[in-house]
């Protein structure tokens, strides 16, 4: 069958899923419904704020469909009235089998990993965290558990010592929209054979599970290269951070978007302070210094160490834990 003829439903919510919907319709392929989450409040005025996904499919003239169940009776009805050859997820919410085994072709999602590696809702992030060096896309068919259908396609890209969630998450919403129109032709083509993630030994595998607040939250007792790592992973967003004390006194905490990491001996405690309260903020780790290039003091704006020292002259009282 001819891909551009296949009756597609999108499925998606956020940023990352926007090129590759945009890719399909800019491709000639017939996508006949756009599936997303409900407009929620968002912000101080609590307004209506609607997926990244739907601001696009709107642009783009599409159908869209915003069930607040997935196994809504009217839904599912909705779902089969358009007939769909094939569904494509890309970030959006686990779908009930009524759902997935609907279309034609089946549904694939649209994974930010080389699965069966880093399974869960965050693998960019542990990906940089665990200090990867690789990672990539990957394309496969939904089926009951999460992340561990049968492999489509995959798509390799190499993660720079500077990266951060922020640049390797641009770069791999980029590379997405390529793999999708491969494995939709492929699968059109009949010309695929999925690799069945099975018989695999799950202790030799990475979790990408959510990221919370308080996993975010800086040990300074561990290895320097390790706590580089788990700054960039999470830098800009969620944000590595650390409280500030003073004495037996928690007084503050700090966002920590750019550190570098100087390798020593010392006999100070993780955590511990030094600084020349111009330039250079460090803190001590297990195996050297942490050198704090940009962070964000609660209640203040994110800078660079320099700007903060400017009008933070106590900071050499505190510690970091």
């Amino acid at each position: 069958m001819n891909a551009k003829d296949l009756r597609i439903v999108f499925m998606g919510t956020p940023e990352f899923a926007v090129p590759s919907l945009q890719a399909l319709v800019d491709g000639g392929y017939q996508v006949v419904a756009v599936v997303t989450t409900p407009d929620k409040p968002a912000g101080r005025g609590q307004q209506l704020r609607k997926s990244d996904v739907k601001v696009a499919a709107e642009a783009l003239g599409l159908p869209i469909l915003q069930p607040e169940k997935l196994r809504d009776p009217q839904f599912v009805e909705a779902m089969e009235a358009l007939k769909p050859d094939l569904g494509i997820v890309i970030a959006f919410r686990m779908l009930p089998e009524v759902i997935w085994a609907m279309p034609r072709l089946g549904t694939f999602n649209l994974h930010a990993s080389l699965l069966p590696q880093y399974r869960g809702a965050a693998p960019i992030n542990w990906a940089i965290i665990n200090g990867e060096q690789e990672t990539g896309v990957t394309t496969f068919l939904l089926n009951h558990e999460i992340d561990k259908g049968a492999i489509v396609g995959q798509q390799r890209e190499p993660i720079d010592p500077e990266d951060t969630i922020g640049t390797l998450y641009d770069r791999l919403m980029h590379k997405g929209p390529a793999l999708v129109l491969e494995t939709v032709e492929a699968l059109a083509a009949g010309a695929v054979t999925p690799i069945e993630q099975q018989h695999i030994d799950e202790s030799t595998l990475k979790p990408a599970p959510k990221i919370f607040k308080e996993d975010c939250r800086i040990n300074w007792a561990q290895a320097g290269v390790s706590i580089v790592n788990f700054v960039r992973g999470l830098s800009p967003y969620p944000a590595a951070w650390s409280g500030l004390w003073r004495g037996d006194e928690e007084c503050s905490s700090a966002k920590i978007f750019r550190t570098r990491f100087v390798a020593a001996t010392h006999q100070e405690e993780p955590g511990t302070i030094r600084t020349d309260n111009r330039n250079r903020l460090e803190v001590a780790c297990n195996d050297g210094w942490i050198a704090i290039e940009e962070l964000q003091i609660a209640g203040k704006k994110r800078m660079a160490t320099h700007d903060l020292l400017l009008g933070f002259r106590d900071i050499d009282t505190m510690r970091f834990a």
